[in-house]
């Protein structure tokens, strides 16, 4: 066992072979059972049990970083994911109709959320998107995706998330199109309410196993692996 996965059986309790629970019987793996090369560049979330379980999840498909800095905000957790879909004749040198997808995660702790505050995350989004989205023939589909882990979710700020759409067509589609996400969980009350098209929000849902919806093109790879 390396050292470095000693070291975390140390500073996290709840990862070591005789403490460690399975969060809400969801079939996960102790990071203590998991190969170095996968834990080795995940962050530990020591202070916060919840996203650190989220980020058990997440790890396989996205790079992880925590405590990020990004326009002024400190998110807690931040993720990055990226997808070449190819086509390919007879050999991978000879691929074609390549297309790109991402994604940018961003959550952090609040206490109660406002509407006002999901506004502006939205405006931020598009300015994210603005200076990432490389518009090309090859681009298909940019998501940026805000959490928000509150402690309480009002019955105003769940009618502006539930079924939250922000979708930006780039040359009429033939460049892809990027989407704008929001989601706000309370995991104290085991409640969550999500955009139309925040898939990644099934990671945040610890107290269920990963459903079967009607998924998008983004979450199919990661959800085989949440299970």
């Amino acid at each position: 066992m390396s050292e470095r996965m000693e070291s975390n059986q140390e500073e996290t309790p709840g990862y070591d072979d005789t403490g460690w629970e399975d969060p809400a019987g969801v079939g996960a793996i102790p990071k203590s059972e998991l190969p170095d090369e996968i834990v080795e560049n995940v962050p530990d979330w020591v202070d916060d049990p919840y996203l650190d379980r989220v980020s058990d999840r997440l790890m396989y498909n996205y790079t992880l970083e925590r405590d990020h800095r990004l326009r002024g905000t400190t998110w807690d957790l931040c993720g990055e994911m990226r997808v070449l879909n190819q086509k390919q004749f007879f050999h991978p040198a000879l691929s074609y109709a390549d297309h790109e997808s991402q994604e940018y995660l961003y959550a952090r702790r609040v206490d109660r959320p406002t509407v006002r505050e999901l506004e502006r995350l939205v405006e931020l989004g598009h300015d994210l998107a603005d200076d990432r989205v490389d518009g090309n023939e090859e681009h298909y589909r940019t998501d940026v995706t805000f959490v928000l882990v509150a402690d309480e979710l009002s019955d105003e700020v769940r009618e502006f998330v539930d079924g939250q759409r922000e979708r930006t067509l780039l040359r009429y589609g033939y460049y892809g199109h990027y989407e704008v996400n929001l989601g706000v969980v309370v995991p104290d009350d085991r409640d969550i309410v999500a955009g139309e098209a925040a898939d990644v929000m099934e990671a945040f849902r610890l107290w269920e196993d990963v459903t079967d919806p009607d998924e998008g093109f983004l979450s199919r790879l990661a959800k085989r692996v949440w299970r």
